[in-house]
């Protein structure tokens, strides 16, 4: 059946072309109402969540749904050149005995982030079971990573998120004292600018991250943004969206280059 040179590649072809499908449909068909709601199902599983964050995509539903996909716009984004410290905040870090880790309290971090209250809001009730799990297995294999703040030793706010190329994708933060989820997104910020990371998504509209400089960015615009910061063809991340893994686990830290932000000073 496949006797002549030119038939002998059809089932290669077809081969790689099953490799390359994307699981995602086109993020331009993501609904206006509600805004940025692209798909519904599939899982949680490495390759999918790297797969989707790569297009600027993300998980986001609670336990009595299945796995929804957003891709919202615009979308929520900090240049990270562009954090806004404002003169209270200032006088605060200069007084401040708090302390910065990073990537030594990630379990912690998730649990806070759902089970921690907002100003006015619900807990993080999206930040189910299944989607903690997920996060700690990107963690264990160095994408996912945490941003810790402590006085005296005892955790008392942070965040977490995904870091693929020179893009940090935030997922979650919480307080615990007041100002304590603001430091650790300056301390992100200052890490990622020293990093040559220049953009944090921020997802959507938040008057907490829009104080500290987040603006609107179109979707088409951050999808640019995500392949000249990511510098892996789409194909590629396709046929194995763990090629964006490093080859071996390393800290925030290590990944931008083993900045030191520990004092509060040091964030000014």
């Amino acid at each position: 059946m496949y006797g002549c040179p030119r038939c002998r590649e059809i089932p290669r072809r077809l081969e790689h072309l099953i490799n390359v499908i994307n699981p995602f449909p086109p993020t331009d068909r993501a609904l206006r109402d509600p805004n940025g709601l692209l798909a519904m199902g599939g899982d949680l599983a490495p390759g999918t969540l790297v797969s989707a964050y790569a297009q600027g995509i993300f998980p986001w539903f609670s336990d009595d749904e299945e796995i929804l996909w957003w891709t919202p716009c615009p979308r929520l984004v900090l240049q990270t050149g562009n954090i806004h410290v404002s003169r209270s905040m200032s006088k605060f870090l200069r007084q401040s005995d708090w302390t910065l880790m990073y990537d030594a309290a990630f379990s912690e971090v998730i649990q806070n982030c759902a089970t921690v209250a907002r100003d006015g809001e619900a807990t993080g009730t999206w930040i189910t079971q299944e989607m903690r799990s997920a996060y700690q297995v990107l963690h264990k294999m160095g994408v996912a990573h945490s941003v810790e703040v402590y006085e005296a030793n005892q955790l008392i706010g942070g965040l977490y998120g995904v870091l693929l190329g020179r893009v940090f994708f935030g997922e979650s933060m919480f307080s615990l004292r007041s100002n304590a989820s603001k430091v650790a997104f300056i301390a992100l910020s200052r890490a990622c600018a020293q990093g040559g990371v220049k953009l944090i998504d921020c997802q959507v509209d938040n008057p907490h991250l829009m104080s500290l400089g987040a603006t609107s960015m179109p979707r088409k615009d951050f999808e640019n943004h995500l392949r000249d910061a990511i510098k892996v063809t789409m194909e590629e991340i396709l046929s194995d969206p763990l090629c964006l893994v490093p080859e071996r686990r390393r800290t925030l830290p290590e990944r931008l280059g083993s900045f030191d932000l520990r004092s509060m000073e040091q964030l000014l």
